[in-house]
């Protein structure tokens, strides 16, 4: 499809948004120029890639903790469709919580909830994570707010 962005080729899976950590830039389907709104959610959780891999090891550690007790207290739903799709394949292989499909879930997940708490777009019909979910979330982002003297912001 002509105008659209696809990851793995022309018959890749199509996306919103795409992020090149080691050659620092991003690429955005020019659809969102056209709903601000999610234009916003896309970009924070583009830009959260590249926190991601500036974690510390013990931060991403925690973060893949608070998804291994939420998976084992059966949680359902994410914060976006890229966390949801791979938590959806994850859950279909068995639940398991390491390896690379593993790693790509956390990192997705962290983005998406990244987007949710700082884009400020309200409700979204891709945030289907149930409350309590949530707010635990937004208390490991906190945290990591207050450890690293709140140089997580956007």
């Amino acid at each position: 499809m002509r105008g659209r962005l696809r990851v793995g080729g022309e018959r890749g899976t199509e996306v919103h948004a795409a992020s090149f950590v080691r050659e620092r830039r991003m690429v955005f389907d020019q659809a969102l120029r056209l709903d601000p709104g999610e234009l916003s959610r896309i970009l924070v959780h583009e830009l959260f890639h590249f926190t991601w891999v500036r974690l510390s090891n013990a931060s991403r550690q925690s973060w893949r903790q608070l998804l291994v007790q939420e998976f084992a207290r059966r949680g359902r739903g994410e914060l976006g469709w890229s966390a949801e799709s791979r938590k959806c394949a994850i859950r279909s292989a068995g639940a398991v919580t390491s390896g690379s499909a593993w790693n790509e879930y956390s990192c997705e997940s962290f983005c998406d909830t990244a987007a949710w708490i700082y884009a400020s777009v309200g409700d979204h019909e891709e945030f289907t994570l149930a409350r309590r979910y949530r707010e635990i979330r937004r208390a490991w982002f906190q945290a990591m707010e207050r450890h690293h003297s709140g140089t997580i912001r956007i």
